[in-house]
């Protein structure tokens, strides 16, 4: 029997309109990177494993997908510690190893995967600042709009293959770039006419400074993982978390006005000042918002709003400094549609000290479920064939592609009918497609040098010639 077909979990086909309506966001967004002085480049869809291992703390790592290595593995068991799991593969299948052989097994994917399908676009990204450096004039500006995996469970706005559109600056530790990138956010959603999204901002230096005033330094990033959950898990479940990872009841206690914050920004900062005043690292932080906050007051967005959230953590290791988030309008239940932040440190794991980068990414995907969710997509998204020439024959069809030709040469889109089947066959294929216009070309035009043009809404055909087709037709 056959196969029947399937894709795996995660993933998806696009069809036609979707791939139209997917180019209509990203040319939006390629619009917006170059007027904003940023270049595009890529990278390889998978990377060697010790690139994207360890920098994206232990839930990211847990996520990346893993390749087998091309070949038949045979392993001499007096030279190579296996783990016990290996001989328990061997002899039963998958579902029957136990939980801590799982765990075990772990440790032998080193030896049979060498390469790992990139996670993000930010590190693969880090890694060719060091290896190209001696090639790029700093600060460099980059963008890119790739694909990336994630062995997440797949559920409305996660998939496990995505695409995200990225751009990055390295090279400066300037807080305009900051400035730049928010107006970057808004113009691109301005000009998607999605109105209502916030920016969310926080800054790492804020986090470490809290948790050193509660005395949880050693747990940084057990709390900021923890802290970032909660608008999914709530008050309750964060303090929950916190305790499991060996964070004190006293020190939860002390962050308790973290999960009542409110007010303006700017009240929020003042607030700030004052939880913080004993951390040199924690007022740095707030320092660095401050002239963020203040400078877009100066500079008004146009349709965005920027929200100060002090819960926002984004619980990725390399960030260093401002951290950003997009959400959708209100009433929209979606996660994230954008996110980023300040990563000083990236480049450092890859031998280049002292560069310090920030970058923003789109989601692709999700900004694609809003707009169709919101009705805003334009309904001349989608170029289509704005006429079908009818084939009589092969004398006709040869006529017709003469015409077809000279057309196209002028911006329209015109396209034969492969086969002479039966009429009815051809106006009911140009029905299906919503094609507006159907040209009949039979001998007595061919002899006239005529077409006969019917519009395929109101039924009305004419006798016209090239310029009167051409003319119509545009």
């Amino acid at each position: 029997m056959a196969q029947k077909p399937s894709i795996p979990k995660g993933t998806r086909d696009f069809s036609p309109i979707e791939i139209a309506k997917r180019s209509y966001i990203t040319s939006i967004i390629k619009e917006q990177f170059q007027l904003f002085g940023f270049h595009p480049i890529e990278t390889p869809s998978f990377e060697n494993s010790d690139t994207l291992m360890g920098k994206y703390g232990e839930e990211g790592d847990r996520l990346i997908f893993k390749i087998l290595n091309s070949g038949n593995f045979f392993f001499n068991k007096n030279k190579i510690n296996l783990p016990k799991s290996i001989d328990t593969l061997l002899n039963n299948s998958a579902d029957k190893i136990e939980s801590d052989e799982r765990i075990e097994l772990n440790k032998f994917t080193g030896l049979i995967s060498e390469k790992a399908l990139r996670y993000d676009l930010t590190v693969p990204f880090a890694r060719y600042v060091v290896q190209h450096q001696n090639e790029i004039d700093f600060p460099f500006k980059r963008y890119q709009i790739q694909p990336v995996w994630r062995a997440d469970r797949p559920q409305k706005g996660r998939f496990r293959e995505f695409y995200q559109c990225d751009a990055d600056v390295v090279g400066s530790k300037s807080l305009w770039q900051e400035v730049d990138f928010i107006q970057l956010y808004d113009a691109v959603f301005t000009k998607l006419g999605l109105k209502g999204v916030t920016i969310k901002m926080n800054n790492r230096k804020i986090l470490s400074g809290i948790a050193e005033v509660i005395g949880a330094s050693d747990k940084l990033i057990d709390f900021t993982v923890a802290l970032d959950k909660l608008d999914k898990i709530g008050e309750e479940g964060v303090k929950e978390e916190m305790l499991a990872k060996g964070i004190s009841e006293t020190a939860i206690e002390k962050v308790q006005p973290l999960f009542t914050f409110t007010g303006t920004a700017s009240e929020k900062i003042r607030q700030l000042k004052e939880l913080l005043s004993s951390s040199d690292v924690g007022m740095k932080g707030v320092a660095e918002l401050e002239f963020i906050i203040n400078t877009l007051q100066e500079i008004p967005l146009s349709t965005a709003s920027l929200d100060l959230d002090i819960t926002l953590a984004r619980g990725l290791n390399y960030y260093t400094g401002a951290i950003f988030e997009v959400s959708a309008p209100d009433g929209i239940n979606m996660g994230s549609i954008g996110g980023g932040g300040r990563y000083d440190d990236l480049t450092g794991i890859f031998g280049l000290k002292n560069v310090s980068g920030v970058g923003i990414s789109f989601g692709l995907d999700r900004i694609y479920l809003v707009l169709e969710e919101l009705g805003l997509f334009p309904e001349t998204v989608a170029p289509s064939t704005k006429a079908l020439f009818i084939n009589f024959g092969e004398a006709e069809a040869f006529y017709c592609f003469k015409t077809i030709r000279k057309l196209r040469n002028n911006g329209i889109i015109a396209e034969l009918y492969p086969d002479s089947s039966k009429m009815n066959k051809q106006m009911k294929y140009a029905n299906n497609r919503t094609i507006p216009f159907v040209i009949l070309a039979g001998t007595s035009e061919m002899e006239n040098n005529k077409y006969t043009i019917k519009n395929m809404q109101s039924g009305n055909q004419q006798e016209v010639d090239f310029d009167q087709l051409q003319a119509l037709l545009k």
